[in-house]
């Protein structure tokens, strides 16, 4: 944005940094702090895609196990968010409050990244060795991701340009789930597939999480303040955060950082708690297509290379179609979006007898209607904060956003679950050979429903449970 004589005039607000005075955040900083999106984007895309038919695959892991496996490490994170969340707001250094755990973090998840895929060990004994380097991925992202989602506050001191900021992050996550999710399915290929072809996906992983990682730390240094030095400028400014009534707003309890009380705090909102239902299911039906693409792409469509053209017809939406969902907003425009994306699902069951360029058509169609279900909930989010806080004059948007977070962290996490007991019921076969075994024709039935029709229900759903969302209190 170029500043103007008026700007250049009028002094920078309190407690701005060089890197966000005048126009706002400098192109270094928004690259700086949106390149923690390519941990961010990798971490959701390739052990949602890979991780599930590794362990069936090529671990020879039961499938109702293997999506255990899945689901743990995730409900853990639930537990330890607002955990490390408290910590980072405790903290003092030299490098700020957030940025030693995004460096330590991102450089730990990395490490364990490898792990997860090394293939150091066959059979049940490699399946332990893949479900402890998970938990320890899981484990290392939350130190990342809760203060890296934080630092937007401390980097900007103005709405406006923290939107600049968190609008770069959004468009970098897509980006990097569309490389991670579109070369990770070729990297295991030419590899030979098996143990050796994952050892070079988790390498590939492991390299774009270690480069977001140090970017993101090199490129928002000498900018962040430290809730500390955030509060005094607060406090210089004015005495305390007001409504726009005018009366003062109090600030949420310490007590409040506790799961338990968040999630008390939010039984209190009832829109909340409707958009709360509703993630969890969309969630839902997001991580059964990433986890279902591997099986749909191998034993549908007979095309195990297919997966990243899959994941790239799903993705690409997120980047084209923002500029037509904008237009529309609240429950309606999520309502829309969740026709489209239906219609995609639904269309999938028909995939048997479809050509294969119709099949791509049927994942654009329902990537457009992500697209849109993503950003209608991001959209509802801080408007119940909003609300929220001018029923009860208290600041509360951390403790509903972290517990958003969690609750879709938990969505995603079930979705792979699902999906295998999905499997697991209708007979799937597992395999120890690096190679998917043949399967019945139940179990290709099974495959094909819990990949079309699973997420298609859990969309409904989630459009069911958002009723409450314009009930008043």
């Amino acid at each position: 944005m170029p500043t103007t004589d008026t700007d250049a005039a009028r002094p920078a607000p309190p407690g701005a940094t060089a890197a966000t005075r005048a126009g706002g955040p400098t192109r270094r900083l928004r690259l700086g702090y949106a390149s923690g999106a390519l941990v961010t984007g990798t971490f959701t895309t390739l052990p949602g895609l890979l991780l599930l038919p590794y362990l069936t695959d090529t671990l020879g892991v039961g499938a109702a196990l293997a999506g255990v496996i899945v689901f743990v490490p995730k409900a853990w994170d639930a537990v330890l968010n607002p955990l490390v969340g408290r910590a980072s707001d405790r903290t003092r250094t030299r490098w700020g409050a957030r940025r030693p755990y995004v460096l330590g973090g991102g450089l730990a998840m990395a490490l364990a990244f490898a792990l997860t895929f090394s293939g150091l060990l066959p059979g049940s004994a490699g399946a332990w060795l893949t479900a402890a380097g998970y938990l320890l991925t899981a484990t290392a992202f939350a130190f990342f991701q809760v203060p890296y989602a934080a630092m937007p506050a401390e980097l900007a001191d103005r709405e406006e340009h923290r939107v600049r900021l968190v609008a770069g992050r959004v468009a970098v996550i897509g980006v990097a789930a569309l490389v991670t999710g579109a070369l990770s399915p070729v990297l295991v290929d030419a590899g030979g597939g098996g143990l050796v072809g994952h050892r070079w996906a988790g390498l590939f992983g492991a390299t774009v999480i270690a480069l977001g990682t140090l970017w993101v730390f090199s490129g928002t240094a000498r900018t962040a303040q430290t809730p500390h030095d955030s509060a005094r400028t607060a406090n210089r400014d004015e005495a305390a955060p007001r409504t726009t009534a005018g009366t003062a707003r109090t600030p949420a309890d310490a007590h409040e950082h506790t799961l338990r009380a968040q999630f008390a705090a939010a039984r209190a909102h009832p829109p909340f708690m409707a958009l709360l239902r509703c993630v969890v299911a969309q969630s839902v039906a997001t991580g059964v297509l990433l986890a279902g693409a591997p099986y749909f792409a191998r034993h549908i469509l007979h095309d195990s290379s297919g997966v990243g053209a899959l994941v790239a017809a799903f993705v690409a939406p997120n980047l084209l179609t923002m500029p037509l969902w904008s237009r529309l907003r609240g429950p309606r425009g999520y309502a829309v979006a969740t026709a489209l994306f239906t219609a995609g699902c639904v269309l999938f069951l028909a995939s048997p007898v479809l050509p294969e360029g119709v099949v791509l058509l049927s994942m654009a169609l329902a990537g457009t209607g992500h697209a849109g279900q993503l950003l209608f909930m991001y959209a509802m989010l801080p408007d119940c904060i909003a609300r929220d806080t001018a029923r009860t004059d208290r600041h509360r948007g951390g403790v509903l956003s972290g517990v958003f977070t969690t609750c879709e962290g938990l969505g995603v996490a079930l979705g792979p679950f699902l999906y295998g007991l999905v499997l697991q019921l209708s007979g799937y076969v597992s395999s120890g050979t690096g190679h998917a075994a043949e399967q019945t024709t139940t179990a290709q039935i099974g495959i094909l429903a819990g990949f079309g029709a699973l997420p298609a229900l859990a969309a409904v759903a989630a459009v069911l449970l958002l009723r409450g969302y314009d009930r008043p209190y």
